[in-house]
């Protein structure tokens, strides 16, 4: 049974990481040509930038999602190793960091913290 379910888990987590990419990649050029649009008529640009990075930023934090996924279906269907499983509890810790830190580079509070907790502040 496992030999069927391994190819299976590995396509998922192939597939998963394409969509991670794709999305982070079409966000990004899709946030390139609404800035390039906003410059063209003439938006203030600090507010063309602000705008760009905020997209950006959700891209990379909806595209880390699904490559965490991906690693993780990886691991525990594909390649259940210690060694395996040290190397995505790594990968996870750093994407988990990341998306942390880009979540209060754009919110300006921790995930886990409410609009309330934020303006009592």
């Amino acid at each position: 049974m496992s030999e069927m379910i391994q190819p299976f888990a590995a396509w998922c987590a192939a597939a998963l990481e394409a969509v991670g990419v794709g999305i982070i990649s079409l966000i990004a050029l899709l946030g390139l040509v609404r800035a390039g649009y906003g410059l063209f008529k003439r938006q203030p640009s600090e507010a063309v930038f602000h705008a760009l990075r905020q997209r950006l930023g959700r891209g990379i934090l909806l595209g880390l999602e699904f490559l965490i996924a991906a690693d993780i279906i990886h691991t525990v269907a594909v390649e259940l190793t210690f060694e395996s499983i040290g190397v995505l509890a790594a990968i996870v810790l750093i994407r988990t960091f990341l998306s942390f830190t880009l979540e209060v580079e754009l919110s300006g509070r921790w995930p886990w913290q409410n609009h309330e907790e934020r303006k009592s502040q």
